[in-house]
């Protein structure tokens, strides 16, 4: 593309700089002292700028070829460069399952275990705002423990909406009525609120016993890397 345009010559022409004088009356505008009186400076000193723009290409930078052509204006986006995940990157059929055995897990240590990989913080493409994790398999759940009193401390709270219907639970009780669900409300607390999280929150999987009806899906071992998740006995 070529830019053209006439060459052109600006005279520029200014005051000497004179101090400023209170009984003068003068007004200082743009960095010089102007008499109120007279319009026309005494003294004037020529300065001459000259502008001269000769008939010749103009290189256009790659990056901001768009702004001239139309052709590229639809084209591929060279401003954002930061990589952002498509729908083709976390499709769920494609994405890994994990299964865990939770006998003698201590509950808050397995727990963020289980919402790490299913928010995908291990994932070098973890974002924050997309499901990029995995699915989690939870079997044994009726054997996880809890370190020190919180059998019998630790209390479950439901509500059934009416005037005195808030029912309290200990962690013993809960247990022996809906072992499930004892995991499934530690890890949904670790899970962001909203509509990702009840999202992230189907891919946890919690069943009583050593069997689960995901075999198809191949789940692999989760790995555990904190120690201290396994009950010292």
């Amino acid at each position: 593309m070529a830019m053209a345009c006439a060459s052109s010559s600006v005279m520029l022409t200014s005051p000497s700089p004179k101090p400023y004088c209170a009984s003068l009356n003068k007004t200082p505008v743009l960095g010089f002292p102007v008499a109120a009186s007279s319009s026309k400076p005494s003294v004037r000193t020529s300065r001459t700028l000259q502008i001269r723009c000769q008939d010749k290409a103009v290189v256009v930078p790659l990056d901001q070829r768009w702004m001239f052509d139309e052709t590229e204006a639809r084209g591929p986006d060279i401003w954002n460069k930061t990589w952002y995940p498509k729908a083709a990157d976390h499709v769920n059929t494609e994405k890994t399952w994990y299964v865990v055995d939770a006998t003698d897990k201590i509950l808050g240590r397995l727990a963020s275990t289980i919402a790490i990989h299913i928010r995908g913080k291990n994932l070098a493409t973890f974002t924050p705002s997309v499901d990029m994790g995995a699915f989690v398999i939870v079997v044994n759940a009726e054997k996880i423990a809890v370190s020190g009193k919180k059998r019998t401390q630790k209390l479950y709270r439901r509500h059934s909406g009416r005037p005195g219907g808030m029912t309290v639970e200990t962690f013993d009780q809960l247990q022996k009525r809906i072992p499930e669900r004892i995991i499934e409300h530690a890890v949904r607390g670790m899970l962001p609120k909203g509509r990702l999280g009840r999202a992230l929150f189907n891919h946890l999987k919690v069943y009583t016993g050593p069997d689960h009806p995901h075999e198809a899906q191949k789940p692999v071992e989760l790995p555990i890397r904190d120690k201290r998740v396994q009950k010292q006995k």
